[in-house]
């Protein structure tokens, strides 16, 4: 950051007086910038056994596969945004969805909330954001052409609770 959002004047790196980081301040308006991780929100849609992925048609990872998913944005909850991601994704619709995974990334400042839920239907399809949409058995998951290593702790260990036929909250720190 170089300049202030509030006054356009330049910031500087210095640590608030009540604070212990560094942050970007305004020495002109006495702005402090904070900076907070991302959250990211999605869905892990399953049909008859089948989990629903999307082949990424955008940078980061353009041409591979992921879960639908996406930045949560203002104003809205975690679910609220997982379900607007699937719809965005997959143009796909997903009945009782339940929280699921929460992965912290610190090293890329962000986190991760995933539900996992059921197709309401076999209605889906490529979005802008998705060139393919297709439904995979375990043993057909492209795991060497998934986009993210979160996806892929994911469906792992979906997959392994899927066996056990049990489901827990994931709540893991994915370090570099």
């Amino acid at each position: 950051m170089e300049f202030c959002s509030n006054c356009g004047s330049r910031v500087i790196q210095q640590i608030p007086d009540g604070d212990n980081r560094l942050r970007f301040v305004c020495n002109n308006c006495n702005t402090v910038h904070y900076q907070n991780p991302l959250v990211i929100v999605g869905i892990l849609p399953e049909y008859n056994q089948q989990i629903l992925l999307c082949k990424r048609a955008i940078e980061p990872q353009k041409g591979r596969w992921t879960l639908p998913a996406g930045f949560l944005e203002n104003d809205e909850s975690t679910l609220e945004g997982a379900l607007r991601e699937c719809a965005e994704e997959a143009n796909a619709k997903v009945i009782n969805p339940e929280l699921y995974a929460l992965y912290d990334i610190p090293y890329i400042n962000q986190v991760y909330v995933f539900y996992r839920a059921h197709l309401a239907n076999k209605e889906f399809g490529p979005s802008p954001e998705s060139t393919e949409v297709a439904l995979f058995k375990e043993e057909d998951i492209p795991w060497d052409q998934l986009a993210f290593p979160v996806v892929t702790a994911m469906l792992k260990r979906f997959l392994s609770d899927r066996k056990k036929d049990h489901f827990e909250v994931i709540q893991e720190v994915i370090k570099r």
